[in-house]
């Protein structure tokens, strides 16, 4: 059952027409902005080492007002949600306009597509029962070997109801479910320990992902990864051919080409790919695309932070690049469309173009053949953290279950593989795109200018030629 609000604004007791005044006096005279009011609760069950470690719950309101000069941005926000502490906001970003005028933005458009149901995850099934199944897969999970030593199980989930009311009085509203279900396990043997991690998730209710197939599935994948790594043996080192994995090995080319491929790094020309649209910046064959649209995928929304519906944005399309991720204020400075990626941690954040779900797209070979084209290399399917380097587009990402190859065959798992190259670069030395695209399982969450968003990645197997490996070897 969704217990959503129907107005956020009625549930903090706001007078409406003397809260449009407010909007209306805070945002007269700029080019945009909105009033974001955001309800959200929260909670996380943490299964560690045999019992319950954390179970919290969490429950969080508040507003942020906005006021849009060109580049400036007056920005005030508070957990009170009331009509003192918004008419204080009020005044504090009106003097982001100086003695400018600017005319205000139009409105967002509407849309009638819901990605997601708006049913509150948390209350089913019941705490009991969610504890009850945190010691089935910690059971569960320990009976599959005896080299299990550890296992941390998660249950998370949050419901968020955000409301966006503009200066002209159009209002917009979503309500967003998400869940996640993570097992991790370590296993051993003498001195030596692995460890290995599988998660799912989405936007949606937890019947899907604690059903005893998923969860057991779940398990499994942990303690497949943990035993492999167990096995595995020293990384070579030097620049040799890669293949990624299908799915959530996207994650570094979201990392390593996503970002760059925001619309506030291109126009601040900080990016790597900045002043290159219309120009080759990949092989031909590879097509990257954006698409917050994907029902109750992680990294969807049926409208971003600011009202604007999301969209499928194709970025890169056969090597060319011919699209930016843009939210209002980048899109309007560049001359270009919002696209639906305007995104905020919460209200005491301002949004900035986020990805949601970044992939690429198939292409023609079976991933069998791309494996059997490899002479030396290594097949990475798994992988950790990273940095980037936005301006540069340089990377280094950690492979936490990676295979060697040699003359075409899939070889011993190797530990201490590191990634070592240049996304700009590297997108021209794609050489074979599989026709296995995959999404991953719902578990990322990307990190930009300290805020924390949910997203989704995803890939088709591929081969990559003369990436710089470091290993242990």
């Amino acid at each position: 059952m969704s217990n959503a609000p129907t107005s956020l604004i009625d549930r903090a007791g706001l007078d409406r027409a003397r809260l449009d005044k407010i909007i209306a006096r805070g945002l007269d005279g700029a080019d945009d902005g909105e009033l974001y009011l955001e309800y959200r609760q929260s909670e996380v069950l943490t299964f560690d080492n045999g019992r319950l470690k954390r179970a919290s719950y969490d429950t969080s309101q508040g507003f942020g007002l906005r006021a849009v000069k060109d580049e400036a941005v007056g920005y005030a926000h508070a957990s009170d949600v009331s009509e003192a502490a918004i008419a204080r906001a009020a005044d504090a970003v009106r003097a982001v306009k100086g003695g400018y005028c600017g005319r205000y933005a139009a409105p967002p458009a509407r849309t009638n597509v819901k990605l997601y149901g708006e049913d509150n995850p948390l209350g089913s099934p019941a705490f009991d029962a969610k504890v009850r199944l945190l010691e089935a897969i910690d059971a569960y999970a320990r009976g599959k070997d005896p080299r299990v030593r550890q296992v941390t199980a998660n249950l998370a989930a949050s419901w968020q109801a955000v409301e966006i009311v503009r200066a002209d009085g159009a209002t917009y509203r979503d309500v967003r479910p998400l869940v996640r279900v993570n097992v991790a396990v370590v296993v051993g043997d003498g001195d030596r320990q692995e460890s290995g991690v599988y998660g799912s998730g989405g936007r949606e209710g937890y019947e899907r992902f604690i059903a005893t197939g998923a969860w057991q599935d779940a398990v499994d994948q942990a303690v497949r990864q943990a035993l492999v790594n167990l096995q595995s043996v020293p990384a070579p080192a030097g620049e040799m051919d890669v293949v990624l994995g299908p799915g959530w090995p996207g994650v570094m080319l979201h990392e390593a080409v996503g970002h760059g491929l925001e619309g506030d790094f291109n126009r601040k020309k900080t990016s790597a790919f900045a002043g290159l649209m219309g120009q080759q910046v990949a092989a031909k064959g590879v097509s990257v695309v954006d698409d917050g649209t994907i029902a109750s995928r992680r990294g969807s929304l049926s409208i971003d932070d600011e009202g604007t519906p999301t969209d499928r944005t194709v970025l890169i399309n056969d090597g060319i690049l011919v699209g930016y991720m843009q939210d209002r204020q980048n899109a309007r400075l560049m001359g270009m469309k919002p696209t639906g990626n305007g995104r905020r941690e919460s209200f005491a954040h301002v949004p900035m173009p986020r990805m949601t779900n970044t992939y690429m797209l198939a292409g023609r070979h079976e991933p069998g053949e791309i494996l059997a084209s490899v002479r030396n290399g290594i097949y990475a399917v798994h992988f950790g953290g990273g940095q980037v380097d936005i301006t540069s587009g340089k990377y280094v990402f950690q492979c936490t279950e990676a295979y060697r190859i040699e003359d075409g065959k899939v070889g011993a798992p190797i530990k201490g593989a590191m990634l070592i190259g240049n996304g700009p670069t590297d997108l021209h030395r794609v050489s074979m795109v599989g026709n296995d695209l995959a999404l991953d399982h719902g578990i990322g969450t990307c990190g930009k200018n300290g805020q924390g968003v949910p997203v989704g990645v995803g890939q088709p197997t591929l081969r990559i030629d003369r990436i710089t490996v470091g290993g242990t070897a």
